[in-house]
């Protein structure tokens, strides 16, 4: 049997003072499958710091039952206190 390593990525890490945040960017996240897919790589990181996914068209910031923040683009880009919800 072959072992297989799959490398999970994280699209940006910012910091901002003592705060950091983990963001992955999706265009959509049609499926349940898609948005387990979307937080895979999030979920591994293992400290308290926010983790975020921003896609195209979400009309209200929401939580995942893993507590990962969904963003739509427009409220990221245009409310600057929109990561700390």
């Amino acid at each position: 049997m072959e072992n297989i390593r799959k490398q999970l990525e994280v699209d940006f890490v910012c910091n901002k003072g003592s705060k950091r945040y983990y963001i992955q960017s999706a265009f959509a996240v049609p499926s349940s499958e898609k948005m387990k897919q979307e937080q895979n790589s999030l979920l591994r990181i293992n400290d308290s710091f926010k983790k975020i996914i921003i896609m195209k068209d979400v009309p209200a910031s929401w939580y995942t039952e893993e507590g990962v923040l969904v963003l739509g683009v427009y409220e990221f880009l245009l409310n600057e206190n929109s990561m700390d919800n």
